[in-house]
């Protein structure tokens, strides 16, 4: 089976080809840019502008015509409806025009997919930081669990907000992540609440620093404060469930700094890190296709229509064997490592 798989959900339109057994054959986009950020009619005017482009270059680069699909997965949500609407009727009409199934997928779940299928681990504990999404979450009894979650605004979006205050445009990841790399550690809030994080505070505390403290040095903090709270919950999350995988996935697993400090914690608890290869960190249209791969084998179907608030938890996981997601949430945390076996990666897109 080779699904082409499409992706409109926020500031990326794009088309990714993938076959049943994992092999990807293309992934296109094209990104939405703004200084002022995402105004969802601009958006969806660009993804109306480029979504016939980025199409025929996904089929170039798989060598491949509309022929060759056999299904077609769209990203029914969550995200900003008037892009979905987009994402949804060019798939219906593809699908129409050359009498292709059709299945819509969770964004969100895709994102974990691919994560599992480029990095090869297969029971982790999720740690699924993006625009929107802060997310730790785990699969356990047919659901993705959320362990534990940002209570206001998403990281990704946080970032994008202080860097439009600091005037580094949209999408600020990148820009935020140089301009960090001369800084030096000013205090920020820290907002720790259990296995929940919170942004808004720190976002805001730093934005009333603009003028009055270099720029590099807010970068810089605002990584290390935030990176490392998201650190401190998911080695939590790790002892509680007794899992030893910690797979990062979403836009902001691009960030270099935030690897580096999962890593490092990740070793000291005896556990393997991976992070999502670079190209399917952000939003592409493959994860959307291996998402549609998955399901539509496991034979779900579904009527085309778009889900601009539906949660990562909401989705029957019926693709998952058993066997490899059997252990279940621990009932007590675990007992820390001897001190003994202690010792013992081009995406133009955010």
């Amino acid at each position: 089976m080779i699904c082409l798989g499409i992706e409109s959900t926020a500031h990326t339109f794009g088309v990714g080809i993938i076959t049943s057994e994992g092999k990807i054959l293309a992934n296109a986009r094209d990104c939405y840019h703004s200084v002022e950020g995402m105004i969802p009619n601009e958006v969806k005017a660009h993804h109306e502008l480029v979504k016939e482009h980025v199409l025929a270059d996904a089929l170039q680069k798989a060598q491949l015509t509309m022929n060759d699909i056999d299904l077609i997965a769209f990203s029914h949500g969550p995200g900003l409806a008037p892009c979905l609407h987009v994402g949804k009727n060019f798939a219906e009409n593809l699908s129409k025009e050359h009498n292709k199934p059709l299945l819509g997928v969770n964004h969100c779940v895709a994102h974990l997919t691919i994560g599992n299928l480029t990095t090869g681990l297969q029971d982790p504990i999720y740690l699924y930081v993006s625009g929107v999404n802060t997310q730790l979450l785990v699969a356990a009894h047919g659901r993705f669990r959320v362990l534990g979650e940002t209570l206001d605004i998403g990281l990704g979006n946080a970032l994008d907000k202080f860097g439009r205050k600091a005037g580094l445009g949209f999408p600020a990841g990148p820009k935020m992540e140089q301009q960090a790399s001369t800084g030096a550690y000013v205090e920020l809030p820290y907002a720790v609440k259990g296995m929940d994080v919170s942004f808004a505070g720190i976002i805001t505390a730093a934005e009333r620093k603009i003028g009055k403290i270099p720029l590099p040095d807010l970068c810089f903090s605002l990584q290390e404060t935030c990176f490392a709270m998201l650190a401190e919950v998911a080695e939590r999350a790790l002892a509680h469930t007794r899992k030893k995988e910690l797979l990062l996935i979403g836009g902001v697993a691009a960030n270099k700094r935030l690897i580096q400090m999962l890593a490092a914690m990740s070793k000291e608890r005896v556990a393997t890190f991976a992070a999502v290869p670079l190209e399917y960190a952000g939003d592409q249209g493959v994860m959307i296709a291996w998402q549609g791969v998955l399901e539509y084998s496991h034979g779900r179907r579904t009527t085309p229509d778009i889900h601009p608030y539906e949660r990562t938890d909401e989705i029957d996981t019926n693709w998952i064997n058993a066997s490899s997601t059997s252990s279940s949430l621990a009932s007590s945390p675990q007992e820390p490592p001897d001190k003994k076996a202690q010792k013992s990666a081009r995406s133009p897109c955010k």
